[in-house]
């Protein structure tokens, strides 16, 4: 008599699955609010398998960041900035910048969440370190090449020019609902999305320019 075989359990899907419920819960709840009971219940596996893939709580939130940063990186790597011009290369990487952050909220407020807790558990990351290091390498190619075209100042540093470009793009989800609420705006509406992105794009070029 032939066996059925027994499904294959794809460790990949269930690793990713519980990495994108736990992102929703540690961004609306917080390190110490979440719970691992009701990730667990959300997810398509069950707490025994988190813990098989995270050994606890706190390896899973640092995994969730490193899942994070790596979203981003790997946008940025399909931007092909070297195709163009040094000015339209640090544009694409401003505009994508905030595009994430816009349409990922969570990133911005699991970062928050690792800030108020001075980045006890970011420190844990090497792969973090090492994720950043390619956004900082496409910056100082650009700028290299703004600088020999004579576009870009010579004196830019690039991680600052990299701090810049997070600030402005992190404030505007950050920030969207404290400054609605007091200048009377909808800065989640389409429109001023998209003004405050041409100017977030408009003042780093400007601060960049020779």
């Amino acid at each position: 008599m032939v066996q059925e075989a027994r499904p294959v359990r794809d460790g990949a899907a269930t690793r990713k699955n519980i990495l994108e419920v736990a992102t929703r819960h540690f961004a609306e709840k917080g390190y110490s609010g979440a719970r691992i009971d009701e990730i667990a219940a959300e997810t398509a596996t069950s707490k025994r398998m988190i813990y098989y893939y995270f050994k606890d709580k706190e390896e899973l939130f640092v995994a969730v960041l490193e899942h994070a940063y790596g979203r981003i990186r790997h946008m940025e790597s399909k931007l092909h900035v070297d195709d163009l011009d040094p000015e339209s290369a640090l544009a694409a990487i401003v505009g994508s910048t905030f595009d994430y952050d816009n349409s990922n909220p969570d990133f911005v407020r699991l970062v928050m969440i690792e800030n108020i807790h001075r980045g006890r558990r970011m420190e844990q990351s090497k792969v973090i370190a090492e994720l950043n290091v390619s956004v900082i390498s496409a910056l100082e190619h650009i700028c290299d090449r703004g600088r020999r075209a004579g576009v870009f100042r010579p004196d830019i540093d690039v991680v600052d020019l990299h701090m810049t470009i997070s600030a402005l793009c992190f404030f505007n989800v950050a920030n969207r609902y404290t400054f609605s609420l007091i200048f009377g705006r909808d800065l989640s509406a389409p429109e001023a999305t998209a003004a405050r992105r041409a100017r977030v794009i408009d003042t780093v070029l400007r601060a960049v320019r020779a």
